[in-house]
Formats: structure tokens, C-alpha cells, sequence
């Protein structure tokens, strides 16, 4: 028995090493930590139970049953987060590059298949170099496991992928179907085909970098979320955006007691709003001033940038929250910021998130570009998405509030349960100086009749009333009371029920 447990300690010790102490040195002169040091920075200290330790690839061609490694290039298993289960797998570039196996990939799906069975989040540390070449089609089979089960844990329970260096070719549609993606900086990149590729094909010369690295990702293509420093950054940052999530759609957000008052009132948000109508103001200001002692997790903050998603807590449950933001393209929604919000909408509607909205929007971003990209789609995209959520919805007017842009922005009309405006909420088809135009448009050679006009309208439509005396609006409040009105709104909610009638599923303007 002796020989037999030495015997085991001896094979662990060997598939600690991975690739072997070489490999582990070239690793860390990147900057990047390993598969396993990885792990253990991100889950609770000794939490971690391996799964599949001493698994080996099948493959004899090519002489690779000459070279087998214990685990196979993935680290696989469960721990803990801040106590609560998780599942993880972390790719082990120091084995065959992190190459995916069929053995390889039959690790991921073991532990995606345990996710699904007891509802717990599924995190990916990607660090590969693509499918096993040696392996040939066996390696695209797996890749086809790990993709049916991306789909199938879609909306049953979080899936995060941290893509912690290479990721290209087949490799990038697993993370792609999750729901959110990670990067780091200047060490991860993820890209269909490579600059080697591109130069052949199109004759473009493209870094890696600038063809899928971490910033082109999360400004150009809005394909990652967010961008971290380095592995260390990246994996805490991780620990704390799980805190904001549900372990799995059967189950509520963690609530965390918290030290903010709910009925805290925040006065400087009186004179947020500028006199001049046309003058842009920080929205993110606002969000962070009525969320829970300002900890707002913002995604995407360099893609799209005219609207703001994150989460933050309000009274110690977790909130998604949603924002036009006047500072850029004066807040207008267009093609980009449409699916950046109703991609987020639908993740917090599918795990039982409250979604707050901050609107100040004066329209869709009117041009060419915008119609021949297809905004009326791309539009429809996040009017849908709000249409079909069912979780509890609060919606704040700010300022302007105009046209179909009014109606997508989580209105009364698309089920908002409780909708309210500041005194400088304008709700109307379009601005008062547009909509003289065209009302009054024989009057356009007379500035004065038209100025008159104008004010004329801006009286009477450029405020909150109209839209509370039919009802639209439930109540018109004061900026510096925002956090107890939302919070005293989410609390009423909290036990709301809705149903959308039985489908197999809807057909969402993709």
C-alpha cells in the first residue's frame, strides 16, 4: 500500500508540472501564470477539487503516443468563490500549446454537464493555441461537445470565459456563446483566422495585437467586456463580479448586507441636469451616486459608449442597470449601443437581475452608415428585449426622452412596472425646435413666429405632465430622492410574478 500511495504522490507531483519546469519558466517570462497558479488565485484558498488529474489523450499518429502528459493541457474541477460553488477549467498553454484533444475536451464537458446538474457558474480560463492538428477531426468533435453545451447552459447558468492568451480559430465560438468575456492585455488575443492568414487572403498586414487583441476587442468589435492589466488584475476583478451574479436561473442574486442607507438622499443631483437643454452632463455621476457606496461594476465602458451597462446593488441586491449617456453622441442609440444594451438586458432577465434605466435619449442616430448598417434591426434588437423581460423593471426619465427612442428605453408601454421622471424630463415625438418645423413649416421664414413657437411647444410638451396624465409616468420626483424611490420600488417588486405565453422561443431581430 505504501509503494501504491507513493506511486500516486509521484504522478501528482508530475501533473503539477505540466509541460515541465522549462515550459512553467517561458510562461512566466510573458507575465502569464500558470494553468494551475491561476486557479488557485481565483477560487477560495483550498477549495479547488481536479477532476480527471491523470487523464491522457488517445492519439498514436504522429508519434504523439510518445509524448503524454497527465491532465492533457486542462486543469479541470470545483472550489468556492467567496464560499459560494463554482465550476472551472483553466488551459495549460505549457501542454502542447493548450491544444484541445478530444480528451481535452471531454474534461470541459464533465464539468459543464456537473454545472448544469447542481446550477452553479461556469468559468473558462482560455489559454490555447486551437484544436490538436495531430488529433484532426477528433479535436473539432470535441470542439462541437463544448459548443452544445454552451448553448444548453445558455440562461441555466452563468458562463464566464477570461481569455488569459491565445484563443484563435474554432477556439472563439465557446467564449463567444458565453456571457461575458475577459481579456488581458498585451498577453491574450482571439481571432477567427491570423494575421498570416489575413496577409495571404487580403494582403492586410495586421499585428496580432491589432487584429484581436484585448484593447481592439473591447473598443472596436465590442466582442470582450473588459480588459484587465494583468492575470493577477484580472482574476480578482473576476472574484468580485461573481458576487454579483446568481449561482443559476432557479435562484435570485446573493444579497450582501450592506452599511448604505436606502433612504440615503444625494442633494448634488438637483443641479445635475445643465440649464441649457443641449449641454451634455456624466450620466455614470448619477449611477454612481444612488448605487450602494458607489460600487458600480461597469462592462463595455470603451465600446458603444453613448449607453452605460453594469451592475451595481441597491440595498444589497444586485441590479443591472442600463443608461443613456449624453456625454457621447449626445446619448442617441445607435446600432453598437442597441446590442450592447439588449444583450445585457437579456442575461439580466434570464437570471432574475432587476434592470434599472436611466434615460436621457433625444432619438436613433440619424445617416446613412446607421440605415445601411441596418439600425432598424439592430434597433429592434433592444426594444425586444425589454418587451420580453419579465423581471422587475424601474425606469428613470432624466431629461429627454423623444420619439421611438421613448418607447424602447424600458417604458411604461413595454411593461416598466414602475416608471418615473425628474421635473426635467421632456417626453415627447421630438424636440420643440424639429417639431415647429414641420407643424409650423409655412411660418419657417419668420424666426420670431417660429421662436415663439418654439417656447410655445418647449411649455407645453417639454416636460413630464403630459405623460403622467395619462398615466405613462407613475410619479415626477425629486433628482436628490432617486436612490429611496428605487429602492422602496425594487422592494415592492421583489416577489413580482410574470409570465410570457408558452413558446419553444421567440424570433429576436438578430
Amino acid at each position: 500500500m505504501h509503494d501504491i500511495i507513493q506511486q500516486l504522490e509521484e504522478k501528482r507531483d508530475q501533473a503539477n508540472l505540466g509541460g515541465g519546469q522549462r515550459r512553467i519558466d517561458a510562461q512566466h517570462s510573458k507575465g502569464k501564470l500558470t494553468a494551475r497558479e491561476r486557479i488557485e488565485l481565483f477560487l477560495d484558498p483550498g477549495s479547488f477539487e481536479e477532476y480527471d488529474m491523470f487523464k491522457e489523450h488517445r492519439c498514436n499518429d504522429f508519434g504523439m503516443q510518445e509524448q503524454t502528459v497527465a491532465s492533457d493541457g486542462v486543469v479541470t474541477g470545483h472550489g468556492t468563490v467567496n464560499g459560494r460553488l463554482i465550476f472551472v477549467f483553466s488551459q495549460d498553454f505549457t501542454v502542447f500549446g493548450g491544444s484541445l484533444s478530444e480528451a481535452h475536451a471531454e474534461k470541459i464537458c464533465k464539468v459543464m454537464d456537473h454545472a448544469m446538474k447542481v446550477g452553479a457558474p461556469v468559468i473558462g480560463l482560455n489559454d490555447s493555441g486551437g484544436a490538436r492538428i495531430q488529433e484532426g477531426v477528433a479535436s473539432l468533435a470535441g470542439y462541437a461537445e463544448v459548443f452544445q453545451r454552451n448553448v444548453m447552459a445558455s440562461g441555466v447558468v452563468p458562463q464566464i470565459s477570461m481569455i488569459m492568451g491565445p484563443c484563435a480559430g474554432g477556439a472563439v465560438y465557446s467564449p463567444a456563446m458565453t456571457d461575458f468575456i475577459f481579456m488581458v492585455k498585451d498577453t491574450s488575443y482571439m481571432f477567427v483566422t491570423g494575421p498570416d492568414v489575413v496577409k495571404t487572403v487580403t494582403h492586410e498586414e495586421v499585428t496580432q495585437e491589432e487584429l484581436g487583441g484585448a484593447v481592439t476587442h473591447t473598443s472596436k468589435s465590442g466582442v470582450a467586456d473588459l480588459a484587465f492589466e494583468n492575470d493577477v488584475e484580472a482574476l480578482l476583478q473576476l472574484r468580485r463580479f461573481i458576487d454579483f451574479l446568481p449561482s443559476s436561473n432557479r435562484e435570485k442574486p446573493p444579497v450582501r448586507p450592506v452599511q448604505d442607507d436606502p433612504n440615503r438622499e444625494e442633494l448634488s443631483l438637483d443641479t445635475l441636469i445643465p440649464d441649457n437643454p443641449n449641454k451634455p452632463y456624466d450620466m455614470r455621476e448619477l449611477i454612481e451616486k444612488v448605487v450602494d457606496e458607489g460600487d458600480f461594476f461597469e462592462l463595455m465602458p470603451d465600446y458603444a459608449g453613448n449607453i452605460l451597462i453594469g451592475f451595481g446593488r441597491m440595498n444589497g441586491q444586485t441590479v443591472g442597470f442600463v443608461a443613456n449617456q449624453p456625454m457621447v453622441l449626445a446619448g442617441c442609440l445607435d446600432i453598437d449601443s442597441s446590442k450592447k444594451a439588449a444583450r445585457f438586458v437579456r442575461f439580466c432577465d434570464a437570471f432574475n437581475i432587476p434592470i434599472v434605466t436611466f434615460v436621457d435619449v433625444p432619438g436613433f442616430l440619424p445617416g446613412t452608415s446607421q440605415e445601411y448598417g441596418g439600425i432598424i434591426k439592430h434597433g429592434a434588437k433592444l426594444l425586444y428585449a425589454y418587451a420580453e423581460a419579465t423581471v422587475p423593471k424601474v425606469t428613470v426619465i432624466t431629461r429627454k426622452a423623444y420619439g421611438g427612442a421613448y418607447d424602447v428605453m424600458s417604458s411604461k408601454h413595454l411593461r416598466g412596472d414602475v416608471n418615473y421622471a425628474w421635473p426635467s424630463a421632456e417626453i415627447a415625438v421630438m424636440g420643440p425646435k424639429g417639431a415647429v418645423e414641420i407643424i409650423f413649416r409655412n411660418e419657417i421664414g419668420d424666426a420670431e413666429k417660429i421662436e415663439a413657437r418654439t417656447e410655445e411647444y418647449r411649455q407645453k410638451f417639454a416636460n413630464p405632465f403630459i405623460a403622467g396624465h395619462r398615466g405613462f409616468i407613475d410619479d415626477v420626483i425629486r433628482p436628490h430622492g432617486t436612490r429611496r424611490r428605487i429602492c422602496k420600488s425594487l422592494s415592492m417588486l421583489e416577489n413580482k410574478e410574470l409570465e410570457n405565453p408558452w413558446k419553444k422561443h421567440g424570433n429576436i431581430p438578430l
